[in-house]
C-alpha cells in the first residue's frame, strides 16, 4: 500500500479546498459502464423482489441520505440488508452486525447491495471509483473532528474507492483518519490507469466475497 503521509503531492494537496471537475473519459466510463449493469441490475432486482419476503422481510431499497461532492447531501441508493435500528448509530460506533440479516450477508459479502448506485451514478450523483460517501449525520461530525476531510469531497463519491480496497471497512475514529489519508491520496494521484486498479482490486474483492 502507498505511504500517503510521505508523498509529496499528497502533503500539497491538503490544503487545496475548490472542487474538481470529472474528466470526460472518466464520465464517458462511468456512464458506459452504469448502463451496461442496468441488466444484471434489473435481474438481481427480480430475484430479490420474490426472496425478500421469505428471508429479508421488508422493503427492498435502502435510501440514505449521504454527503457527497462539495460537502452537498444527495440520496443513496442500495438493497436493504439490515433490520431497522432501535436507535440512531453515533459516527464512530462500530457496525451492529446482529441487525444484518441472512440475505443482508451474502448481498454484503458480493457487493451486490451496492449494485443500486449505479442509478446514482447515471443521476451524476456519484462515480463508479472515488472516496465513498458517509452518512449526511456522520459526515457532519467528521467534518468538525477529521483533519482533511472536507477536501474528499472536491470528486464525486465512487461506488468502490481507494481506501476500501485497502482498508476494507471503516469502523473507528483511526479508521476513519486513515481513510481520508487514502481518498486524498488517490485525489492527488487521480488517473484512469489508478481507476482500473482500484476497479480490478474491487473485482477480486467481489469474487473472494470480502465484503463488509
Amino acid at each position: 500500500m502507498f505511504d500517503f503521509h510521505n508523498d509529496t503531492v499528497f502533503q500539497g494537496y491538503i490544503s487545496t479546498k475548490q472542487s474538481l471537475s470529472q474528466p470526460w473519459q472518466k464520465l464517458l466510463f462511468d456512464k458506459c459502464v452504469a448502463l451496461l449493469l442496468l441488466v444484471p441490475l434489473m435481474v438481481f432486482a427480480a430475484v430479490l423482489v420474490v426472496l425478500n419476503p421469505f428471508v429479508n422481510a421488508g422493503p427492498l431499497i435502502f435510501v440514505q441520505r449521504r454527503m457527497g461532492q462539495d460537502c452537498l447531501p444527495f440520496d443513496v441508493i442500495k438493497f436493504r440488508t439490515m433490520r431497522p435500528a432501535p436507535v440512531v448509530r453515533g459516527a464512530f460506533d462500530p457496525l451492529d452486525v446482529d441487525r444484518v440479516t441472512r440475505l443482508g450477508r451474502l448481498l454484503r459479502k458480493t457487493r451486490v447491495d451496492e449494485l443500486p448506485q449505479i442509478i446514482n451514478v447515471l443521476r451524476g450523483e456519484m462515480s463508479l471509483i472515488g472516496p465513498r460517501p458517509d452518512c449526511y449525520d456522520h459526515a457532519r461530525v467528521y467534518l468538525r473532528d477529521i483533519p482533511g476531510y472536507a477536501a474528499r469531497h472536491r470528486v464525486l463519491p465512487g461506488i468502490s474507492g481507494y481506501a476500501q480496497t485497502e482498508l476494507g471497512y471503516i469502523d473507528s475514529i483511526g479508521a476513519v483518519h486513515r481513510k481520508v489519508a487514502a481518498d486524498l491520496y488517490y485525489i492527488a494521484n487521480a488517473s484512469f490507469r489508478f481507476d482500473m486498479r482500484i476497479a480490478w482490486r474491487t473485482l477480486i474483492v467481489v469474487l473472494a466475497r470480502r465484503g463488509a
